[in-house]
């Protein structure tokens, strides 16, 4: 990250923003669309660290019991607080975060959070440094079973740094989670002087197929998008300057699983969820186009496979088939927009 654009991210999300409010975006979620064991954690979240949340998705998967997880620019913590209390007394959280004022309000409310859960000893801690550089820090490889990230990627200058250091840093077959802005265009460079709409989370955001080969060029084969929606600017002179660039929130999930390839290939694989994750028995969401009902049989693709039985999911699965003979690329693979547009829901329907 160049001196001069960290030095503008440390002075908005330290001094500028006081609280959630002063966002001139629709960047943070709907509280109406939080699952019920997430709103249950954030029910015992501290006031001070909820006012100066500044997200743009949620940020908690499946299947947290015990895990280890990092939060690249977790800011004043409050979704290291709600992971700390998924993952239980036994699992374990980091937080890194380069700005002195949100880090003192999430270091002065861990005992709280400790209590609130009811646990004998914090289980979550929080680091000072860059996210492009986590070795610095001495987080060592293959030590996370997950990472998350909270619309903070885009404010980084080397993005693909960012990618580089979490495939490093997560074991095989864990992931990174994570929400972020996007463009459907390349923005051009002079908007990335505006420190506004930087901050904002806009001027950094990558154009998505920009961030797509990023992601193949870390490690990460198959990104999967879980969710997205267009994001509104409200300030009319942001959305003056930005133009006719659209901007989108969308969370990816990214899989280090060395065998996965660039395409769906089709293997005549299946597989059968068995029902048995606590927060969603009925079906599971892998991403934007794979529901899994329990009981009943899907064909997937050799990457949705291996995605599921290379990764702390396999418990809940049933596998059919295996990868000895190739019958071609899997049907229904895009290379599209991918984000949820007003056109698609015409064409698709409305669907949470």
């Amino acid at each position: 990250m160049s001196a001069k654009i960290e030095e503008n991210v440390r002075e908005y999300y330290g001094k500028t923003l006081k609280t959630s409010a002063d966002l001139k975006t629709s960047a943070c979620c709907d509280p109406t669309e939080i699952p019920e064991h997430i709103r249950a954690a954030l029910g015992k979240i501290h006031t001070e660290v909820l006012s100066k949340y500044y997200g743009c998705g949620l940020t908690v998967p499946h299947e947290l019991k015990n895990r280890s997880v990092l939060d690249l620019g977790s800011g004043s913590g409050r979704d290291c607080f709600v992971l700390s209390g998924l993952v239980g007394e036994k699992g374990r959280v980091v937080g890194v975060d380069m700005t002195d004022e949100q880090l003192a309000v999430a270091n002065k409310h861990v005992a709280y959070h400790t209590e609130s859960f009811g646990y004998s000893k914090p289980n979550v801690e929080f680091k000072k440094g860059n996210i492009e550089r986590l070795g610095d820090l001495g987080l060592k490889d293959e030590s996370f079973d997950i990472i998350v990230s909270n619309c903070v990627i885009n404010l980084a200058k080397d993005k693909e740094s960012v990618l580089r250091e979490a495939w490093r840093t997560l074991k095989e077959g864990g992931e990174l989670y994570f929400s972020d802005v996007y463009a459907d265009r390349r923005v051009p460079p002079a908007l990335q002087d505006d420190p506004v709409l930087y901050g904002e989370c806009l001027t950094g955001a990558l154009y998505w197929n920009d961030f797509l080969r990023f992601a193949h060029r870390a490690g990460f084969a198959d990104a999967r998008l879980v969710e997205s929606r267009p994001l509104e600017i409200n300030n009319e002179e942001v959305r003056r300057k930005v133009g006719h660039i659209r901007f989108f929130s969308a969370t990816y999930r990214l899989f280090k699983i060395k065998e996965l390839e660039s395409a769906c290939e089709d293997y005549g694989q299946a597989v059968v969820y068995k029902g048995t994750l606590a927060e969603c028995p009925p079906y599971f969401d892998l991403d934007d186009h794979h529901r899994f009902y329990a009981g009943k049989v899907y064909e997937v693709c050799g990457n949705t496979s291996l995605m599921l039985e290379k990764s702390r999911f396999k418990p809940h699965f049933t596998f059919i088939g295996d990868m000895s003979a190739h019958y071609g690329i899997f049907k229904g693979c895009g290379v599209d927009l991918p984000f949820q547009t007003e056109e698609k829901k015409s064409v698709n329907g409305n669907c949470c």
